[in-house]
């Protein structure tokens, strides 16, 4: 089976090969270092073997627990904030099948969002999934009170319980606590993979089974991705390339990476995405900034700057070679709207001039352009692009000198609003 290619020809007029392969001799131990790391290696590593967290016993009782869901609920509501819910959040959004209405709560403290919800769930069936690394996040847990209360008082304390699932550190913390005391479902939110990393745990898992995608489909991509990264020597290897690219780009001025796309069911993909690399490489007063566009829609927003702003950004565009759909352009006799030049063709036609147009325009204006061809909006593709990611992200924060697994500025906001919030 084919599998992502990164292609970084269009930054050629940017960065020369002698450039790129003195980067990797410059690095080579610490590339060397980091290609020989396991999940064992710390307590920060668990997502870098795909099936660390998930054994046969695990994967039945996630597809179990999914199919009971799907048979019986109207609502399946993931609170989550962050790497609770954001890689779920994307291939749900790509791929759902939409048999069971999915929500998000606990990503925000909006009352008015909260009310929204909260009216669309009456006379539903109703289940939830709390996902929480330590439960000591304001937004999931004080939501997940919202929503307990009401399930208790619906069906009863008895049957909530059956509706609950709480996926989170099995280490004594209070919501594993409160799951024993209660009867819930407990899923383990791995002690080694942080939030960002761990949409390829129970995490995410359970939120994508329940909306029809196949997860062992997407733990294969994301294994032969893990498989073809480690085999790959140092300078024939994608993600390498990646990382080392992103930063001889950076120390060159270019700040700004923006992820593009011309698939809009991509785009909770890019929220992902932007997390893993803010949180990741964000601190110290170091990282590139991490942003997005939709295309062609951003081309008539942001687009007119990535072609004639300031030269201090590149862009890396997922191109999804066939999205296998299509949509014939209707004919006209009269050529009134005057568009009778596009009779016959299709709307993919369309995109896929869009996206090459975009591209060439981009690199011939001053913009370097990296392209991470994927054959098929699938499952297992998703799943190597996930893992083509963390790796990489992986990668270019150690590259850069800080910790890719810690968030500080994170906290900063926390103990501000702690502060105001129990005085």
């Amino acid at each position: 089976m084919k599998s992502i290619c990164l292609d970084y020809s269009n930054v050629d007029k940017y960065i020369n090969n002698q450039e790129l392969q003195r980067k990797i001799e410059d690095n080579k131990q610490l590339l060397e270092t980091c290609m020989k790391s396991k999940a064992t290696d710390s307590d920060s590593m668990g997502w870098i073997n795909t099936y660390h967290s998930n054994d046969e016993d695990m994967l039945k009782k996630i597809e179990d627990k999914a199919a009971e869901i799907r048979e019986n609920a109207d609502v399946f509501i993931l609170i989550g904030v962050g790497g609770s819910n954001q890689g779920a959040r994307a291939v749900i959004k790509a791929m759902g099948d939409n048999k069971v209405d999915i929500l998000y709560a606990g990503n925000n403290l909006s009352p008015a969002y909260l009310n929204n919800m909260m009216d669309k769930i009456k006379n539903k069936s109703v289940y939830v999934n709390v996902i929480a690394k330590n439960f000591a996040t304001l937004e999931p847990g004080i939501t997940f009170r919202v929503l307990r209360q009401y399930l208790e008082k619906t069906y009863g304390e008895q049957e909530a319980a059956k509706r609950i699932i709480a996926t989170g550190s099995l280490n004594g913390s209070s919501l594993e606590k409160l799951g024993k005391m209660k009867g819930y479902t407990l899923l383990p939110f791995p002690l080694d993979v942080g939030g960002r990393f761990s949409v390829l745990t129970p995490v995410g898992l359970l939120p994508i089974a329940v909306s029809g995608v196949d997860i062992r489909q997407l733990l294969l991509g994301a294994s032969e991705m893990e498989k073809s990264i480690h085999t790959a020597s140092l300078n024939n290897n994608g993600v390498i390339n990646y990382a080392l690219i992103r930063n001889i780009l950076l120390e060159k001025g270019y700040n700004i990476e923006i992820l593009g796309i011309f698939e809009p069911l991509m785009e909770y993909f890019n929220k992902w995405w932007v997390q893993l690399f803010g949180e990741s490489e964000g601190k110290i007063g170091k990282g590139i900034y991490p942003s997005s566009c939709s295309f062609s829609e951003d081309l008539h927003s942001l687009g007119q700057y990535i072609q004639d702003g300031q030269k201090i950004l590149f862009e890396t565009f997922i191109n999804i070679e066939d999205m296998e759909s299509s949509y014939p352009i209707p004919l006209e006799n009269e050529d009134i709207d005057e568009f009778n030049y596009l009779n016959g063709k299709d709307f993919s036609f369309l995109n896929k001039s869009a996206y090459d147009a975009t591209v060439k325009a981009h690199y011939e204006g001053g913009v370097p352009v990296l392209v991470l061809n994927v054959p098929k909006l699938t499952p297992y593709y998703m799943g190597q692009l996930f893992y083509f990611f963390e790796f990489g992200c992986y990668l270019s924060a150690t590259i850069l000198g800080v910790n890719p697994f810690n968030q500080p500025g994170v906290e900063a906001y926390k103990t501000n609003m702690f502060k105001t919030l129990k005085a």
